[in-house]
């Protein structure tokens, strides 16, 4: 039997989705994105659940989309509608993010309330010089986290960054050995799952619609960016 993409996991409060697709660095598939999906809406519907944390199996957190075909509709649709409902569930959600972070998968990473990075972890935007667009709402998050100078630079010109780079620019919140990724990420989600829910969403929900007021634009204008290119025969990312 095929091991499923997404394994899930709730102690204590804590929904633990776990990316699981590790002979492809976690790479997104539409399977992967529907189950994540489905994941998402359990979390929102279940009071037991008061965090979600996101990481991956194997040597990455996620290395973008699953470049074996070319882009379709469904992908778009899929990456963007994960984007919005990591970013409007009324809960707190920690990304956990060793090894690389690339593409849709830092796009999901920044998505997420807060993030921790291990020593290893590895970003990249390569978008541009694949001939495709960036998607989940990356066009409202990177400026907010890093100014739009630095924003530009880092789609545009496409170069790999390491973890003390991402923290320094406020891309991540801690970054840990990577033997304490996960006890560190642990503490986080226990110290969020204390807070009273009404309390955690009151929070998230008013920093993002200050913080991210553009948000739903930028799915929108990524979207129609995404249909205006054809991807290039430009070599796949690590």
């Amino acid at each position: 039997m095929n091991e499923p993409t997404l394994l899930v996991d709730v102690q204590d409060g804590v929904m633990a989705l776990t990316l699981n697709r590790p002979d492809k660095l976690n790479a997104i598939d539409n399977g992967l994105a529907r189950a994540l999906l489905a994941a998402i809406a359990r979390a929102e519907s279940d009071d037991a659940v008061r965090v979600l944390l996101l990481r991956g199996t194997g040597r990455a957190f996620c290395a973008g989309r699953d470049l074996g075909a070319p882009p379709t509709e469904d992908d778009l649709t899929l990456v963007q509608a994960v984007a919005q409902a990591l970013v409007s569930l009324p809960k707190p959600v920690v990304a956990a993010v060793h090894g690389w972070a690339v593409g849709a998968g830092l796009e999901w990473m920044l998505d997420a309330d807060v993030v921790i990075a291990a020593d290893s972890a590895r970003f990249k935007l390569p978008e541009a010089s694949l001939g495709v667009f960036v998607t989940g709402g990356l066009t409202a998050t990177l400026p907010a986290a890093v100014g739009l100078a630095r924003a530009k630079g880092l789609m545009l010109l496409g170069e790999p960054f390491h973890a003390a780079q991402a923290q320094a620019w406020g891309l991540v919140w801690q970054v840990v050995a990577d033997d304490a990724l996960e006890a560190s990420a642990s503490q986080v989600c226990a110290r969020l799952a204390q807070l009273e829910p009404a309390v955690a969403g009151r929070f998230k929900k008013v920093l993002n619609d200050v913080g991210l007021a553009h948000f739903q634009r930028a799915i929108e204008a990524e979207n129609a960016a995404q249909r205006g290119l054809t991807p290039s025969s430009a070599p796949s990312v690590p």
